[in-house]
């Protein structure tokens, strides 16, 4: 396992012990409790919940956030749009990339975080990278077409001008089940 796989799983591991005995779900800034008091979604319950509509919608069930990571707002959400856009660079990432930039009004987005329920391609990878993301959550992994711990791993190449602070596995089990039961019933 790579340092940087190592320091993710490290990551998680301690997320989960923290929260262990506090009753939260997700991991991530967003399971602490709001500041009024009440406990907020998790942004990764929000991305999944993309993904199950972008599944009903017939694209493959892959869904993100971009949150602001000093305020906790969520900028944009979306789930894959290839199919409905007839484009093949309107992957979920992608998409809530070009909104919260959009909605922003500036081309980084700078402090934002974002949560995605399959780890990036080499593409959304390369376009989180230029984006300035603070921090990537991702879901479950993809050894055949991720581009953060499997293939390019766009994050580990000298030719990479900022690296995020990466987390994944989060809610994996679920976020592979989704992907699963897509292709099963395509089959």
């Amino acid at each position: 396992m790579s340092p940087a796989g190592l320091l993710s799983v490290l990551c998680v591991l301690r997320v989960k012990f923290e929260n262990a005995g506090a009753g939260l779900t997700g991991l991530g800034p967003e399971r602490h409790v709001a500041a009024m008091g009440r406990e907020k979604p998790s942004f990764m319950e929000r991305a999944i919940a993309e993904a199950g509509a972008a599944g009903r919608r017939g694209e493959v069930p892959v869904g993100a956030v971009v949150v602001d990571g000093a305020t906790g707002n969520v900028l944009a959400a979306a789930g894959n749009r290839t199919g409905d856009l007839s484009d093949p660079t309107a992957h979920a990432e992608m998409v809530v990339i070009r909104e919260a930039a959009a909605g922003l009004g500036a081309p980084r987005l700078d402090g934002c975080d974002l949560y995605v329920t399959l780890e990036p391609c080499a593409m959304c990878a390369a376009a989180i990278g230029f984006a300035r993301v603070r921090r990537l959550y991702f879901g479950a992994y993809d050894a055949k077409g991720g581009g953060i711990e499997h293939g390019a791993r766009i994050f580990d190449q000298p030719t990479c001008h900022h690296k995020p602070d990466v987390f994944g596995g989060i809610e994996e089990t679920r976020c592979g089940a989704l992907l699963k039961g897509f292709f099963a019933d395509r089959r």
